[in-house]
This record gives structure tokens, C-alpha cells and sequence, in this order.
């Protein structure tokens, strides 16, 4: 990917959070990275999904994106650990966006002018253990409100728009 800054789903659930994401990807000119069970748009030459699955998958994911599944660069991973190969192979740093003991605010985030890939995961579970360990620094954001989390696609959307508005000198 060309991209400096990617947003990797891993494990999501909804097609209109992969719809949402697409779009804001589009938005903040960012490349998408889908992992694992998270519903993606048809059009990979590899994709093993019967051509129902496929076609159910997208519709659900335009409905949301609006054709941002159609200009934002993305890739398909099986797995976290393929993903993580790859952008390491390609000079990107992988934070987490997760509540963890350890997790930074994101208020904290400068990404500087590295190239970083910010992940995102599941909306029941998050990011597992090892996904974690994977990752060089983990952020969380900060709630005041009695809810624990944010939407999966609004915690990508801030993160996005800090990564991409940060100074970088």
C-alpha cells in the first residue's frame, strides 16, 4: 500500500462499520487493511467466498460507504500475524486503539512522519492478547460518559483524524 497511514479491522463483525470505515478512510486518505472475519467488498482475484457471500457483503458495506469500498486502497489478511508481516516488511509502525491497562491517551498520539498503521478490533471482545503484543504502542480515548467504549467506527474515526491532522515537524 502507497499510503501512509492505514486502518487495520480485525475481526469486525458489521458490514456498516466496514462501510464507515471505508469511508472515513476516504476521507482522511488513508488505506483500509480487513482481517479475518470482517465482511469485505468482492473484487479480489483470490477471494474464496461464495459469490452470494460476496455480493450480501457488499451491498451492505456500499450502503454505508457510499463508493469509498471503490477508491479507498485496501487489502484482505487471514489473519493479524499476516497483516502485521506484511506493514513490517513495508516500514509501518502498528498502535493499537484499545483500552488496556498499559494504553496511552490518544491525545498523546504524534505519529511524527512514520508510517503507521492504527488497529482496531473487535466490537464485543477487541483486540486479542497476542494482537496486542504485536503492536509497538497501544492508545486508548478517553470517556467521561457511563458507556466503557465508543462505536468501533467512531473510535477509527477519531483516531484517524488525530493521526492525520497531528504537527509534524
Amino acid at each position: 500500500m502507497k499510503e501512509r497511514i492505514i486502518l487495520i479491522a480485525d475481526n469486525i463483525r458489521s458490514a456498516h462499520n466496514v462501510g464507515s470505515f471505508f469511508r472515513t478512510a476516504e476521507g482522511f486518505s488513508t488505506g483500509v487493511i480487513l482481517i479475518g472475519y470482517t465482511p469485505r467488498p468482492k473484487g479480489l482475484s483470490d477471494d474464496d467466498r461464495l459469490p452470494y457471500v460476496q455480493e450480501r457483503a457488499h451491498k451492505q458495506i456500499a450502503k454505508t460507504a457510499l463508493g469509498a469500498e471503490n477508491t479507498v486502497n485496501w487489502m484482505y489478511f487471514k489473519t493479524f500475524q499476516q497483516a502485521v508481516r506484511y506493514l513490517k516488511n513495508n516500514g509501518y509502525k502498528i498502535y493499537a486503539i484499545e483500552q488496556h491497562k498499559t494504553a496511552k491517551s490518544i491525545q498523546s498520539l504524534n505519529i511524527y512522519k512514520n508510517k503507521v498503521a492504527l488497529v482496531v478490533g473487535s466490537e464485543i471482545e477487541g483486540l486479542s492478547a497476542e494482537d496486542i503484543d504485536s503492536c509497538e504502542k497501544i492508545y486508548e480515548i478517553p470517556m467521561s460518559g457511563k458507556k466503557e467504549s465508543f462505536n468501533v467506527s467512531i473510535a477509527a474515526g477519531i483516531a484517524l483524524y488525530l493521526a492525520t491532522t497531528t504537527k509534524q515537524d
